[in-house]
């Protein structure tokens, strides 16, 4: 009785701040406080965590994510929900799928059910299937172990409206502390659904005809990879290089990452319906920045796949200092295969979209730095958002400044004698407001070029780095007192920048 409670006070609740958010909305108030990011999806009020769910469907790309529409701290999650025609610019839509007698809705994922093997499709019309962990509250402050199930919810309007199946969970707990995050895909090859699920510290695999009914497959990674930390929001997916598929497993823990928290690693290989296995045990890091956690990627894309994270960390998400919202999403990347030599790795970089909202490209083009130099007169004054793309003629030292009149700076670098790239946001601004968040981050640098090129995609409150196509990313929240104004390159060798050029990008608001 008291659950059914809650969920009632809950439903009220949300449809009260919903009518006041959805006002909010129709004056196209996007949210135009100090650190609120310009070109990266944020909630217009509230907390939000993990993307979850994304599929495309019918020209439009889904994106839901867990949220809490009344604190901007971290409490019962529903799935929010935004769409977008470009992966660029996005609408925030109602809440998808909250909380029911069975618990609070945690992160998953959706498809298209072309085949209608779920039989919930009507008329011909393709039912989009959600399958979600559902997490009982009451189960677990009664210290039970099976307080984590999955379900199912189908719509019939393009993602507008959400049903749920009336069988749920459509997979019961076996007595496992961390059941969740089911991540789902169509296998061609035997015609089957295959769940890729975090069970604590590794990840389990189900196989299902319709949706509905789901058998065990195998265990992956219980003495392969990081494990630092709980394994959570695994995704499955196939990528084609050189003629030959590789398959990819992506895995997120949390602690244990590189840099401190919240971090993402993977793992390529075969999979052959039932077992996944990997090309080598090392451990790789798909992501080396604090700030980019719980990436998946988008169903129902073809060949081309499509990853969004959550641009927070565990270790401070909770405190960072913003205050109607907490936390966003990363740029769109694309992943794709490269090749060190003969070794193949992860690449994330991001979607060639983004030059849609170009404002203003200026070629700064070819010079030397000996010592300090500011480039501000060349760009113009600094406004977040940007892009700065450069290259170096050679691997030498160097520093890329960002930084205001109060003498707060970010510094993002490359260090020639750790062969590694960094991101020191010690002196950025506000960094005392959790203890592991002021620091310096590094990456380490996976090429065997001289040449060494960079692009940066600055926003208020964030820096993404991407490099050696894509191969070492960084990812890296700041909150300065007041806007950096100055952008300064410093080398204490004389160092020849091929080329540079700033690009000023457009609200996606």
């Amino acid at each position: 009785m008291k659950q059914r409670v809650y969920y009632i006070v809950t439903v009220l609740v949300f449809i009260f701040n919903f009518n006041i958010s959805a006002i909010a909305q129709n004056k196209n108030e996007s949210g135009d406080e100090a650190y609120r990011p310009q070109i990266h999806f944020t909630p217009l009020n509230n907390w939000v965590n993990d993307p979850n769910g994304m599929v495309y469907y019918a020209g439009t790309y889904h994106l839901f994510y867990q949220y809490h529409p009344f604190s901007s701290v971290w409490g019962p999650m529903h799935w929010g929900h935004a769409s977008s025609k470009d992966i660029i610019h996005w609408k925030r839509e109602p809440i998808a799928i909250y909380p029911d007698s069975l618990g609070t809705i945690f992160s998953g994922s959706a498809v298209a059910d072309i085949h209608n093997t779920s039989g919930f499709g009507k008329n011909g019309q393709v039912p989009l299937v959600a399958i979600f962990t559902q997490h009982d509250e009451k189960k677990l402050q009664d210290k039970r172990n099976d307080f984590q199930t999955q379900s199912i919810a189908y719509s019939l309007d393009s993602g507008r409206s959400w049903i749920k199946y009336n069988g749920n969970p459509v997979l019961k707990n076996p007595g496992i502390n961390d059941f969740r995050d089911p991540k789902v895909s169509w296998y061609e090859v035997s015609e089957k659904w295959i769940m890729t699920l975090a069970v604590h510290d590794k990840i389990s695999f189900y196989s299902s005809p319709d949706l509905k009914q789901w058998k065990k497959e195998s265990d992956f990674g219980l003495d392969i990879g990081a494990h630092g930390g709980v394994w959570e929001c695994p995704d499955l997916f196939p990528l084609e290089s050189n003629g030959k598929t590789v398959w990819v497993l992506l895995v997120n823990l949390n602690p244990g990452a590189p840099n401190g928290g919240s971090g993402t690693q993977y793992f390529l290989g075969d999979f052959d319906g039932s077992t996944f296995t990997p090309y080598t045990t090392n451990t790789r890091w798909l992501e080396y920045g604090p700030d980019d956690y719980a990436g998946v990627t988008w169903s129902n894309t073809g060949k081309r796949k499509v990853m969004i994270g959550w641009m927070s960390n565990w270790m401070y998400a909770n405190q960072v200092p913003t205050s109607s919202w907490r936390n966003g999403m990363t740029i769109p990347r694309e992943l794709t295969i490269k090749y060190i030599g003969k070794e193949p790795f992860l690449s994330s970089a991001p979607v060639k979209e983004i030059a849609s909202i170009q404002k203003h490209k200026k070629n700064i083009g070819q010079f030397y730095v000996n010592g300090k130099k500011d480039i501000t007169p060349e760009t113009g004054k600094l406004i977040a958002p940007f892009r700065l793309n450069f290259e170096l003629e050679a691997s030498k030292d160097f520093n890329i400044i960002l930084s205001n009149d109060l003498g707060e700076q970010l510094v993002i670098g490359y260090d020639k004698a750790k062969n590694e790239y960094f991101i020191d946001r010690t002196k950025s601004g506000q960094v005392n407001f959790k203890e592991g968040f002021a620091g310096k981050h590094t990456a380490p640098r996976l090429s065997s070029q001289q040449r060494i090129a960079i692009s940066l995609i600055v926003d208020r409150s964030s820096v993404e780095l991407f490099t050696a196509d894509g191969l070492s990313t960084m990812t890296e929240l700041f909150f300065p007192n007041k806007p950096y104004s100055k952008i300064e390159v410093e080398s204490k060798d004389k160092v020849q920048i091929n080329k540079m050029e700033f690009i000023l990008l457009k609200s996606i608001w």
